[in-house]
């Protein structure tokens, strides 16, 4: 087998990504939904399915390494380049809320790795560009409306955090971050800030949680709509709901622990996570 030099990969790479984008554009403007299919099946899952779901979730980073790494130092680029513009415009207190909302917009973010994982599950050619098809596939327009769902929840968990912030420590910015840190942690409003914007934030995640568990995979995997796709996803969280928020906290709990090093972590846990759950969605959905 001939080795590609990186600058010809490259080239192949990008001219594939090119005529998905040319696609793009009619997919979004004819959803096709497919009439004939049957009602979607939703099994009750257990813990042990979770562990499952994860181990076969970091075989299939392993067997993409060298595309998602590549990949997914954009997360934390991304985020950090958030961070300094937040910074330097004086709206330090969205800068956690914005790194927090992470998992309200992480099922969109993570759709072509669940690409990845359907593909490699069928046997077909898996690459960043082969995934990238999924955006001009038959249900790119339905993939798109949940994806600008979750994106106006996610603007809206910012408003929210806003106002707890405006009626607590607020209404005047901090001068600084370490200031900002200093009356969280020495300061009764402070307190209430963090206890106010937990709350909130527990209520959006589990809006998200029951939202988008199974709905992206499955937009990916059958031709429904974006209502059936939500629909499926709230029963598959009323069918197992011990083990549908263990899933939850699992993800919250795991993009924490990868944003603490600078965002580094993302590179590795964000992938395992999107891999694991396309293999989670194939134990819920029969």
């Amino acid at each position: 087998m001939r080795i590609k030099h990186p600058a010809e990969w490259g080239a192949t790479q990008i001219a594939a990504t090119g005529q998905v984008l040319l696609s793009t554009g009619h997919a979004l403007l004819h959803t096709d939904v497919d009439p004939s299919l049957a009602p979607i099946q939703v099994r009750p899952i257990a813990y042990a399915d979770l562990g499952d779901a994860l181990r076969k979730g970091w075989d299939d980073f392993l067997a993409f390494r060298d595309d998602v790494v590549f990949l997914c130092f954009f997360y934390p680029l991304a985020g950090l380049t958030l961070a300094y513009l937040l910074s330097s415009s004086g709206l330090l207190p969205l800068i956690f809320p914005v790194f927090a909302g992470f998992v309200l917009i992480g099922p969109f973010a993570a759709v072509w790795l669940y690409e990845m994982s359907r593909r490699r599950e069928q046997g077909d050619a898996v690459s960043w560009a082969d995934a990238a098809r999924i955006f001009a596939s038959s249900n790119a327009a339905a993939i798109f409306k949940l994806g600008l769902l979750l994106a106006a929840v996610f603007a809206l968990w910012l408003a929210t955090a806003m106002l707890v912030y405006d009626h607590t420590l607020g209404p005047k910015m901090p001068v600084s971050l370490a200031a900002f840190g200093h009356d969280i942690l020495h300061s009764t409003a402070g307190w209430r800030l963090v206890g106010f914007g937990l709350g909130a934030g527990l209520i959006f995640a589990l809006v998200v949680l029951a939202v988008g568990v199974v709905s992206f995979p499955l937009l990916l995997d059958r031709r429904v709509g974006v209502l059936t796709a939500i629909a499926a996803s709230v029963r598959a969280m009323r069918a197992s709901p011990g083990p549908i928020l263990a899933w939850g906290v699992i993800v919250a709990a795991s993009l924490a622990v990868a944003m603490a090093p600078l965002l580094i972590g993302l590179i590795i846990v964000f992938p395992v996570l999107g891999h694991a759950t396309w293999h989670l969605y194939r134990k819920v959905v029969a």
